[in-house]
């Protein structure tokens, strides 16, 4: 019988890089880690462990990239998932794919990332199976490069690998103006956030990708692209919520797990009254969501509950108490997260920015970069 990939021994990376100096911003992607970070640890969905889930905010180097992909093939014997969201690039030479960073120049592959450099971190992974998720422009050469019978193929294999993309390589992945999550990973995260009806209890990346290139295709966005090897996409990835009342959960499930589910259906039902516009109902379900997650002592889905309500206190004019709840959550992520307290930082000194506490913003800018520097590769 299908089971999900074991979350004690499986790990994922998810990079997202939403700033840059020379490039269009990409402000949706910085909702895109968090959110996604936040489904995977969900008990519902997947259950990976937070220490399990890496999230990259904004890298500026490679190794701000490969390193943490590095240590988490290092310590994955299960399934290691590697997501990128950003702009990606094509070098004026060669047109290989390349992963921008925040200082990443146009059409000159040697101020980014090269994706063959990940992929020479997949190859070297302990994990039996790996799951490649690229939502950014030209992605689809990614999956070229893992298809087919020519040499370039034979070259960029990596046993066990799915690519899921999220363009065909010649088109612009789509960010639309206003959402909070870019196009394909909007309907990712739908599908985990939802499951889809009719579908298996087990939902495996097949028909996850099948799922996406219909939503996709009826909007009229851009299509998905995929390659895999060895069978993977039979691989389940996330329980299908759909199907969550049919039967009974395997196994027993613990009270911290209740209240980790109640924690992610609160930041759901938040995040859809806010897409309607009814930021009145959002608020206080939010301020619950935040007070069952502190009541547990538990972490979970902290971090995405404190960015979100301290992003729609802002909106509504309460920066003194936004500025309240990010202070609050990077006290309590520092130490273990890196680099989500990176990203509690960024906003956090933004908030203080508008307020005109520039001084306290500045040195909240200064201990991100220290955090960053200190985390290193781990």
């Amino acid at each position: 019988m299908a089971s999900l990939p074991d979350p004690a021994r499986s790990r994922a990376v998810l990079v997202g890089t939403a700033s840059y100096r020379h490039l269009p911003q990409l402000p949706a992607v910085e909702a895109n880690v968090v959110d996604l970070a936040a489904e995977l640890c969900d008990p519902a969905v997947w259950g990976l462990p937070v220490q399990h889930c890496r999230v990259v905010a904004d890298p500026l180097s490679p190794q701000t990239i490969l390193d943490p992909v590095y240590q988490a093939g290092e310590e994955a014997t299960d399934t290691l998932l590697v997501y990128f969201a950003g702009h990606g690039m094509r070098d004026t030479d060669s047109a290989d794919l390349y992963l921008a960073l925040g200082d990443s120049r146009e059409h000159l592959g040697y101020t980014a990332v090269a994706y063959q450099h990940l992929r020479t971190a997949l190859r070297s992974a302990r994990a039996r199976r790996k799951v490649v998720v690229l939502d950014c422009c030209f992605s689809g050469r990614a999956a070229r490069a893992l298809a087919g019978g020519d040499v370039l193929a034979a070259e960029a294999a990596v046993d066990g690998a799915y690519v899921l993309t999220a363009s065909p390589g010649d088109r612009i992945a789509l960010a639309p103006d206003g959402e909070r999550n870019t196009a394909f990973t909007a309907e990712l995260l739908r599908v985990l956030r939802e499951g889809v009806a009719e579908g298996p209890e087990l939902i495996d990346l097949d028909t996850l990708y099948r799922v996406l290139e219909e939503r996709l295709r009826a909007k009229s966005r851009p299509l998905p692209q995929r390659s895999q090897e060895n069978g993977v996409g039979r691989l389940p990835l996330a329980r299908n919520k759909a199907r969550a009342g049919r039967h009974s959960l395997a196994g027993p499930v613990l009270a911290a797990e209740v209240r980790a589910a109640v924690v992610a259906t609160g930041l759901a039902l938040a995040r859809l009254l806010r897409s309607t516009g009814n930021t009145r109902d959002a608020l206080p379900v939010l301020r619950l969501a935040l007070q069952e997650q502190q009541s547990a002592g538990a972490r979970g889905d902290l971090v995405a509950v404190q960015l979100e309500l301290s992003e729609l206190l802002a909106e509504t004019g309460q920066v003194r108490e936004a500025i309240e709840v990010l202070e609050l959550a990077f006290q309590q992520v520092h130490k273990g997260y890196g680099p989500e307290a990176v990203l509690v930082c960024r906003r956090l000194a933004e908030l203080l920015q508008e307020s005109g506490n520039h001084l306290q913003a500045c040195e909240v800018l200064k201990h991100a970069l220290d955090i960053s520097e200190q985390a290193g590769p781990g």
